[in-house]
Parts: structure tokens; C-alpha cells; sequence
């Protein structure tokens, strides 16, 4: 789509300005990229904005056409807003530009996204910010409807999550952080994943040495967490799947965080058992013995047919069988996720996992919609999906089946190149919310990350900043960058020495 900014005798920078509105046009139109010709010649897909300045107000309009149609969209600011500070006006504008092309871009296609004119990945915030500011949850419901053209039912799933998150938030000590440790192996690299995931198969070689390479950096942030006076509020070990590793691995990774990490205060221990073949009974015994409460089995889909065709190598019967062996040896906290939108899943395979799911009574059900990633085997090679509309049916069912069944909403997250621009859910029994999920999604505290392709992400929210500081993202690279990636763990301790 070709996108024109006509924004004559005013001190404009559109540079600022593209990503905001490229983002809209993701939205709007998947599948269009961005291109800024030299001069305006009319092509039947583009986008015009202009900005007009009277001495009370300001105009911004969007003009879209696209064989469907022509619209024009317009959005009203104070023109006293545009003389402030330019953050301000930056963000003035910014929103302006967004909603005009919005009701352009809807008005042409003659409907609008269940998340209306929202594009970032976390809609929580905004009701949180609401809520903190004085208003009531009904208030902060009536702005995403109003301002942003929220749906009702997404904006009282932004707020429902919004009140989890705050729930979380009054509990966060600012000398505490969360802790993330990645495994990144699995059996098989599903066909939807873009994660940094070795086939351990074909990576077999590189698991004991990348071992090696996390307990020393397991041990080295522990030190650096202690002399900074900060304790580990919940720890997260995540993938990859972590139950690639063998049961005499995984001890010796859950020996070395209890002896050299500040769990003292640690609320939430959770690992991501993930995939059933990799789950036996003395994995999950080493786990409890190691204090770990919480664990994740995720069949993604109950349907064999499915199961196959996202390259898992494992049948739902097995799924079954690891969930019971994981109530037998103890676990009274298991989270389980499906994905709404898999290739050659449909609305009633969905409805049949989701029961299958319910019949078993987790603690915990995080209900994703299929992304296409950038580096999945699905993105690059295609697949038979469900349309967007059978998926958005998919997504309605496991709202009101959850609710009905007792669940709560309490994280939210959308993503890029979702099917029907919908959501991520999780949802969980009352007393059940991971604590972790809530700090990570919503950034309420930093999230230390250990291993390779985590992001440690310093949060500082008195001051409105956060430093982001990635591990090498592949096994290989991480291996070979351990100076690198210990040298950056004493940025913790400078960060929050500088805040101070």
C-alpha cells in the first residue's frame, strides 16, 4: 500500500510517525507492506493523511482507497496541544493519525476488528492505566469501547486481566525481581514454532555442553542478585521444552538455582514439562523433589490428525497419560494450552479438544490463536488452516465454555500475523494466576532471563524506563560468548545502583 503524508507549512517529521501507521495498515489490511513514492500518483491502494491547523482545532484525515472503495477519516485535536512539549505532540498526533485511518480503513472494508483500533501487544494496559488513575473497572471497559473501538466482549477481557495484573502489581517489592531460565531443545520443532528451538535430535551434542554453559550463569546471577540486595519473587523455566533434558540434567539444574539463587521469597516455581514424550515419572519426581509446584502440559490440540500435521510425534492418548502420571506423582498446579487455528483443525475438533481439556480439570488453561511466524516451517511452506472467521468461532467457544466451567481471565497478549487480528488468553481456576505470566506480560518488575535467546529486561517504573539486554539467541552462539553474557549480568547490579 502506497502511504502519502501531506502535511504542508508545519514543522512535521512523518519519520516518527511510520510505524504507528504502518502498524494500523498491518492491521487492517494483512498481507499489504508499506511504500512512500516520491510524489502522489493516484494506484487505487493507498493511503493520503494530511493535517489541516486552525486556531482552535486540528484536523488529521485520512483518505484510503482500495478497489473496494474510497473513505475519508478524520480526528480532531486541540490545536493548543500541537505548541507542547514534542513528546507530547508526538503522542497527540500519533493517535490522531491512528484513528483517522482506522475509521478510513473500516469504513472501506465495512467492518471493524474485534479489538477495534488497538495494535500493540499488550491491551491490558491501557485499563490498568485507567484503574490506577481513580477509574472503575465499568470506566475503564466504557474507554476501550468509546475511544478505542474495543468490542465488549474483548474490553471485559482486558479488564478482567487488567484487575488480575493490579491484584499481582500490590504484592511486587521493589527489591525483588522474577527469573526466567530457557531451555531451548525439544523432540521435534512444531511446524508453527519460531522460537529459538533445537531439534535434539539433530543438536544432541550441544545439550551437555549448553548445561555446563547455564549453571555457570545460573550461579554467576545469583551472586550478582545477592550482593544487589534483590531476591527472586517467581522463577519461570521455560523452552524449548526443559523435560528435553534427562532426568540427571534436570537435577543438576534444579540443584544449582536452589543453591545459588536468592529463592528466599520465591512464590511461584514453574517449568515448562511442555510436550508428553518428554515427560516420565522420574523427570516429574526430580521436579517435586527440587520444590517445583507448577508445571505446564500443553497438548496444543487433542485431535491426532492435528497432532501430525504440526509435527508432533506423539499421539492425544499420550497426552492423557502424562497429565494422570503428573496428578499421581503430586502436581497440584498444571497449566495446559491449546491454539485456536492449526492446520487441518476445525471449529468442532477445537470444541472436542477444549472439553477433553475441561474433562481433566487443570488449574490452569491458556487458550493461544495460531500466529504466523517469520521462521516457522508453517509460515515458509503453508498449510490448510482454519479461516479467520472459524477461528474468531473457536475463540468465542473457549471464552464462554471457561467462564461457564468456573475460569477466570487474568494475561492477555496479542501478537503479530494473528488469525482474525484476535488474542491470547490465560485463564484459570480463582486463586490459580500465574504470577509470573502477570509480571512478564505487563512488565510490573524486572525478568532477569538466563540461557540462550532470553532477554533480560531491567524495568524501571518510577522512572518510565526499561533496558532490555538479549543472550545470544542460538546454542551455538551462546557457547561461545560466555564472557559476553557474564560481563552483562553485572549491569543488573549497576542499574539498580543507579536508581538509588
Amino acid at each position: 500500500m502506497k502511504l502519502y503524508f501531506e502535511i504542508p507549512n508545519y514543522n512535521w517529521q512523518p519519520e516518527r510517525y511510520k510505524y504507528s501507521v504502518e502498524q494500523m495498515m498491518l492491521m487492517l489490511f494483512p498481507g499489504e507492506r508499506p511504500e512512500y513514492p516520491e510524489g502522489y500518483a493516484p494506484s487505487g491502494n493507498e493511503a493520503v493523511f494530511s493535517l489541516d491547523r486552525k486556531p482552535d482545532r486540528t484536523a488529521v484525515t485520512a483518505r484510503v482507497t482500495r478497489p473496494e472503495g474510497t473513505a475519508q477519516g478524520e480526528t480532531q485535536v486541540e490545536s493548543r496541544l500541537l505548541d507542547e512539549a514534542p513528546e507530547r505532540v508526538y503522542h497527540t498526533l500519533q493517535h490522531a493519525l491512528k484513528m483517522a485511518f482506522y475509521q478510513a480503513g473500516t469504513a472501506v472494508l465495512g467492518q471493524e476488528p474485534p479489538w477495534g483500533a488497538l495494535t500493540g501487544v499488550r491491551p491490558v494496559k491501557l485499563p490498568t492505566r485507567c484503574m490506577l488513575a481513580g477509574g472503575t473497572p465499568e470506566q475503564a471497559q466504557a474507554e476501550l469501547e468509546g475511544e478505542y473501538r474495543v468490542s465488549p466482549l474483548r474490553a471485559k477481557l482486558a479488564v478482567d486481566c487488567a484487575q488480575a495484573s493490579l491484584a499481582v502489581d500490590r504484592e511486587v517489592r521493589e527489591d525483588q525481581v522474577s527469573l526466567y531460565i530457557g531451555i531451548p531443545f525439544c523432540p521435534t520443532r512444531c511446524a508453527y514454532c519460531s522460537f529459538v528451538s533445537a531439534d535434539v535430535g539433530r543438536t544432541l551434542k550441544l545439550v551437555e555442553p549448553y548445561l555446563e554453559a547455564v549453571l555457570e550463569e545460573v550461579e554467576y546471577t545469583g551472586r550478582v542478585l545477592r550482593e544487589s540486595g534483590l531476591s527472586i519473587h517467581s522463577l519461570y523455566v521455560g523452552g524449548g521444552t526443559p523435560t528435553t533434558l534427562s532426568a540427571g540434567q534436570l537435577e543438576r539444574l534444579f540443584s544449582s538455582a536452589r543453591a545459588h539463587l536468592p529463592l528466599e521469597t520465591c512464590v511461584e516455581y514453574t517449568v515448562e514439562a511442555g510436550r508428553p514424550d518428554t515427560i516420565t515419572r522420574e523427570k516429574l519426581e526430580v521436579l517435586r523433589d527440587q520444590g517445583v509446584e507448577r508445571i505446564s502440559i500443553n497438548p496444543q490440540t487433542l485431535e491426532d490428525e492435528v497432532l501430525a500435521a504440526i509435527g508432533r510425534k506423539h499421539s492425544a492418548q499420550d497426552i492423557l497419560d502424562a497429565y494422570a502420571l503428573a496428578r499421581e506423582v503430586g502436581f497440584d498446579s498444571i497449566n495446559m494450552d491449546l491454539i485456536a487455528g492449526l492446520p487441518r483443525d476445525s471449529f468442532e475438533g477445537f470444541r472436542r479438544s477444549l472439553e477433553g481439556v475441561l474433562a481433566l480439570r487443570p488449574e490452569n488453561v491458556t487458550v493461544h490463536t495460531l500466529a504466523l511466524k517469520k521462521g516457522s516451517r508453517l509460515m515458509e511452506e503453508g498449510g490448510a488452516l482454519p479461516s479467520g472467521e472459524e477461528t474468531a468461532r473457536m475463540l468465542d467457544f473457549s471464552r464462554d465454555t471457561l467462564r461457564e466451567a468456573g475460569f477466570l481471565p487474568y494475561y492477555l497478549y496479542r501478537q503479530k500475523y494473528m488469525s482474525g487480528s484476535l488474542e491470547n488468553v490465560g485463564w484459570c481456576l480463582p486463586g490459580k494466576e500465574s504470577v509470573y505470566n502477570i509480571i512478564m506480560m505487563e512488565e510490573l518488575q524486572t525478568v532477569v532471563s538466563i540461557g540462550g535467546g532470553g532477554v533480560t529486561k531491567l524495568v524501571d517504573r518510577k522512572n518510565g524506563r526499561i533496558v532490555r539486554l538479549p543472550n545470544p539467541k542460538y546454542p551455538h552462539d551462546y557457547l561461545s560468548s560466555r564472557d559476553k553474557i557474564l560481563a552483562q549480568k553485572d549491569e543488573i547490579a549497576a542499574f539498580y545502583r543507579d536508581r538509588t
